[in-house]
């Protein structure tokens, strides 16, 4: 099977990487293309086998599996070249979120998934959000699943909830990694530890706490109170944070809903106009 890779960027090569050191496939098995050729050739020389492409239609007519690793702008772009030669027993991947899967159904007669990585695939953790399309078999799905399950935990979700879902296992690690950090900034300002122990210590708190919440059998609400004492100092920890960020995560999907919303527009007026042309 060759799996093809049209874009190279941050969560294409990332894709792309954990794959191979996985084990998931072999860098033979791989061909990818970019608008800057010289990204994929970097990626070749770092992987020995992997096939670079010159063109979005040469990674299509070389590969069975394909993924659609760009930004929602440049979809007409790509779409319209590759139409003619993404036939009905290919399957293509989008991992744009924005990008409907009806869209690109109507658009082409290959079939359509859609699936939302997060950068702790590259660490072959965290989930994989995956979304089918109508017209996949049952051995698409398990050929899909089964090659993302060496690199993360594929967990199918409803395209309804493509947004919250994302949230959580694609924004969440930039979001938690935010709470981390001024955890620790506030550590060094008000006690003086160094920024070093302090980030040693956080960080292997952040792995143990996800640990915990995975495989150790905890809730959020059953870890806080495990670890709370009624009048102890995490409880009084806990006490004003519940002040302090009141609403605000509610305000932060919200926002990132908003914004959702918007790109939705935007990608359906440009297929819109992809079909007026």
């Amino acid at each position: 099977m060759k799996v093809g890779f049209i874009g190279t960027g941050s969560m294409g090569s990332i894709l792309i990487e954990a794959f191979i050191q996985s084990g998931a496939l072999n860098p033979d098995q791989m061909v990818a293309t970019n608008r800057t050729i010289s990204k994929v050739e970097q990626l070749a020389a770092a992987y020995p086998g992997l096939q670079v492409a010159h063109s979005n239609i040469e990674v299509v007519q070389d590969c069975s599996l394909i993924f659609l690793c760009v930004k929602p702008s440049d979809y007409k772009i790509v779409i319209t070249e590759i139409k003619d030669v993404a036939e009905p027993e290919k399957l293509l991947v989008s991992i744009t979120s924005p990008v409907q899967i009806r869209l690109l159904e109507e658009q082409l007669r290959c079939k359509i998934a859609k699936i939302i990585p997060s950068i702790t695939n590259y660490v072959f953790s965290g989930a994989t959000l995956c979304i089918f399309g109508s017209r996949l078999e049952i051995e698409d799905t398990e050929l899909l699943e089964n090659l993302l399950s060496h690199i993360s935990a594929p967990i199918r979700v409803s395209e309804n909830h493509t947004r919250i879902s994302s949230d959580l296992s694609s924004c969440g690690p930039a979001f938690l990694a935010y709470f981390v950090q001024k955890f620790i900034q506030a550590s060094v300002e008000e006690t003086g530890i160094s920024e070093e122990e302090a980030t040693q210590l956080a960080s292997e708190m952040t792995l143990g706490t996800g640990k915990l919440l995975t495989t150790g059998g905890f809730t959020p609400a059953s870890l806080q109170k495990r670890v709370s004492v009624p009048g102890g100092i995490t409880a009084e920890g806990l006490r004003i944070m519940e002040k302090e960020l009141h609403g605000m995560f509610n305000n932060l999907i919200r926002t990132t809903h908003s914004k959702y919303e918007e790109d939705l527009e935007k990608v359906e007026a440009l297929f819109h106009e992809s079909k007026d042309d």
